[in-house]
């Protein structure tokens, strides 16, 4: 799949002197259709995650995938398929970071402010966008590039946009939240 990514110039990328990476966590094939773990709606994120994926990889910036160590179904989604060059992170817990070296990684390569997507939105996008600001790093959660599903406690059942809202209205003390098309044109 090609897709066009308008040319813009996006201040939260290069402002001051910041070195931004776009961080995908766990667009993997067992949230799609026919997996272990549907999610609803896992295409529309990942095609929009896609997009961001296209405006890093023109601009030269890093393009870091993680991947949670879980299988049948463990396999990054085609829509975002990792280039030979892009580093996957492999992980066993929620949290991206704890067990990795991800934040060692992010470090030797000069990253402070870090584009977040990814699945599921009240888990291990949840995780890492609190740990990675507990880092020290600026972060930018991507809502529409995310996707979770419903959830359920005893006899409720949540649904999975009010998942989804309620977890990004947390997030707000810890990253900017914004859609991929304000993503896109901000200049």
């Amino acid at each position: 799949m090609t897709l066009v990514i308008p040319v813009v110039i996006l201040s939260c990328i290069s402002a001051q002197g910041s070195k931004s990476a776009l961080l995908l966590i766990d667009i993997q094939d067992f949230y799609f259709p026919g997996g272990k773990s549907t999610l609803v709606e896992p295409e529309k994120a990942a095609i929009n995650a896609a997009r961001l994926i296209e405006l890093f990889r023109n601009r030269k910036l890093l393009v870091v995938h993680v991947r949670h160590d879980s299988e049948p179904g463990g396999k990054i989604n085609d829509i975002v398929r990792p280039l030979p060059d892009e580093k996957i992170i492999s992980k066993s817990e929620v949290n991206s970071f704890k067990g990795t070296f991800l934040s060692e990684y992010l470090k030797s390569q000069g990253i402070d402010t870090l584009v977040i997507c990814g699945m599921q939105t009240h888990m291990c996008v949840e995780a890492a966008t609190r740990a990675a600001s507990d880092l020290g790093y600026k972060c930018t959660l991507i809502h529409d590039a995310c996707a979770t599903k419903d959830l359920k406690f005893g006899d409720m059942v949540i649904r999975s946009e009010d998942v989804h809202y309620s977890t990004l209205s947390t997030l707000r003390s810890y990253a900017t939240i914004m859609s991929t098309e304000e993503f896109l044109k901000k200049k």
